[in-house]
């Protein structure tokens, strides 16, 4: 008889992050924090600088009181966020259309200005934000770690990139659908289950 694969030990807590110039308040972020909320789980969904340090700095502050075990979820730019923090801590992790090693996206986009719909903060790009992507981003991935959700038609990120950076790892391929992943409600049971809960289909309703 072949052997299962063992279920996860369960997470002793979820840190989300945020993509690139949104917040937690995100409408992934609070279907996270809900599914959290109805599981009784620990939750951080913390707002995140623009400049990728201190947005790191942020969310390692913020994996602090989630217990000794928490699991890391992220999207787009905090999917890479979530790599860098899983390799770094020993920690698994879920990722949703996350942007593989971005330096060269943060380069295009040099000399750009942008506002913050969520904290109205305002912000150009500068060359210290791809300096500090290209300073963090791993050098390896350990796959066993992660479970990749991703679309095939992302109007923002390469998805067969992103596809071939994660092989090995878990993933579940959405047809079609867009780089904010308005599906994301109809796979909470998946990402729960790969912090070692169990959410039923359909409990937690998509966010507006």
């Amino acid at each position: 008889m072949l052997s299962q694969t063992p279920a996860p030990l369960k997470a002793s807590g979820v840190l989300y992050l945020h993509g690139f110039n949104s917040a937690g308040a995100s409408p992934k972020a609070r279907l996270v924090k809900q599914a959290c909320e109805y599981l009784g789980v620990a939750c951080e969904t913390p707002d995140l600088s623009p400049l990728v340090r201190t947005a790191l700095d942020t969310a390692q502050r913020s994996l602090e009181p989630l217990g000794p075990r928490p699991i890391v979820m992220g999207s787009s730019m905090g999917g890479f966020l979530a790599t860098v923090l899983a390799q770094q801590h020993d920690l698994r992790a879920v990722l949703i259309n996350p942007a593989v090693r971005p330096a060269a996206l943060v380069e295009s986009m040099l000399g750009q200005r942008f506002v913050n719909e969520y904290t109205s903060e305002r912000f150009s790009i500068e060359q210290r934000h791809h300096d500090e992507v290209a300073e963090i981003t791993p050098d390896q991935i350990d796959a066993w770690r992660y479970l990749l959700l991703v679309v095939t038609r992302d109007e923002t990120l390469d998805s067969a990139r992103t596809v071939a950076a994660y092989r090995g790892a878990r993933m579940l391929i959405h047809p079609g659908g867009e780089h904010g992943f308005a599906a994301l409600a109809s796979y909470l049971p998946a990402m729960f289950a790969h912090a070692g809960y169990r959410l039923e289909a359909g409990k937690i309703g998509r966010v507006a």
